[in-house]
């Protein structure tokens, strides 16, 4: 994952973490991290679409977190916004007469999906609520 989409999304979660009794908009969250509250508003709806998060509209709207944050682990939250594998992309095109790029892309994707179980279950061992615990 070669971009801010974890971080962006752990900070969005953290913040909701932080004030559980309040409908933060997008607007405040991003001013938390320096964004445009659109990247916000997207980041929110992937959440809100994985059941991390609840939202509202209108005058009093804002997101919640959709569950305790003892119960929310980080790998639920890398999961919702991953889009890549973490080591990268397969190459598109590599030569089939070659011995290793006419197999490279097998092995490689046996490779990315070990990985990336290792990166989820290292993640799943920690909640929203232990790293929220960090900013006190």
């Amino acid at each position: 994952m070669n971009n801010t989409r974890f971080a962006t999304a752990i900070h969005i979660m953290t913040l909701l973490s932080k004030f559980p009794q309040e409908w933060l908009t997008s607007d405040w969250l991003a001013g938390s991290i320096n964004v445009n509250p659109v990247i916000i508003r997207k980041e929110i709806g992937v959440l809100k679409e994985a059941g991390l998060i609840v939202s509202r509209k209108g005058k009093e709207g804002g997101s919640q977190l959709g569950r305790d944050a003892s119960n929310i682990s980080i790998s639920e939250i890398y999961s919702a916004v991953k889009n890549s594998e973490v080591l990268g992309k397969k190459n598109n095109n590599p030569n089939p007469a070659c011995p290793i790029g006419k197999n490279i892309n097998t092995h490689l994707g046996q490779l990315f999906t070990e990985t990336d179980a290792l990166v989820c279950q290292f993640l799943g061992d920690k909640s929203l609520q232990e790293f929220t615990e960090y900013f006190d």
